[in-house]
């Protein structure tokens, strides 16, 4: 008790924490914009939810979760406060695994129902996109309990890449231009499997190159 008292004692917010928290701020601002454009489904009505209305509660717990998971996640990337407090962060890291698993199973749920009156593809689309989202979400939750802590960084990281693509899609097709591609479902479908895709593929890149400069500097 003495020892997490004294290294909670020497936290303190320094010049190089400014990054960290310009980014955390800034993905409060774009989750605040995406959640802030979903009010009107507070109105609980028939016109106002279409034909999310039969899965309303569903959609809600969708949106709110999410935009819980965005907060919660970005926060677990910054060493300083995972290195003050662990039982801080690993209760972050429940908060976040919370939040994924209610907003994941929620966009399974819509994904199941409601897309279908989109198009088989668009829910298709995002019943894949939301079961990748509980599966690396689940691996890095497993790894941290069996403390394997550098794979549980590396599937927290593609956790969160996913996360993060819902956002990244839903302002992508606020672009009047990406918009003029072509119809709802010609747009988002491609959109949606780039969103995330093509981010965790970009990451597997760059960790597979940082992982044999490391090997070859040891040989």
């Amino acid at each position: 008790m003495q020892k997490e008292l004294k290294i909670k004692g020497q936290f303190k917010i320094n010049w190089t924490d400014i990054f960290p928290l310009l980014i955390w701020i800034g993905v409060f601002f774009m989750t605040w914009l995406f959640m802030h454009a979903a009010d009107h489904y507070l109105a609980m009505t028939p016109e106002a939810l279409g034909r999310y209305f039969p899965k309303r509660y569903f959609l809600i717990a969708h949106i709110t979760a999410g935009g819980g998971s965005l907060l919660s996640g970005i926060i677990q990337f910054w060493p300083k406060l995972r290195n003050f407090s662990w039982k801080l962060h690993r209760a972050i890291g429940y908060l976040y695994l919370l939040a994924v698993l209610t907003s994941s199973v929620s966009a399974l749920v819509l994904a199941s129902t409601t897309s279908y009156e989109v198009s088989w593809g668009y829910a298709f689309t995002l019943q894949v996109w939301a079961s990748v989202w509980i599966s690396a979400t689940f691996i890095a939750f497993y790894t941290a309990v069996k403390k394997q802590f550098k794979l549980h960084k590396e599937w927290m990281i593609r956790s969160y890449i996913v996360t993060v693509a819902f956002l990244l899609s839903g302002f992508a097709y606020k672009i009047p231009y990406i918009q003029s591609l072509g119809s709802f479902t010609e747009v988002t479908v491609p959109l949606f499997w780039m969103g995330w895709a093509i981010p965790l593929y970009t990451y597997e890149i760059i960790r597979s190159r940082g992982s044999k400069a490391k090997a070859g500097s040891r040989s």
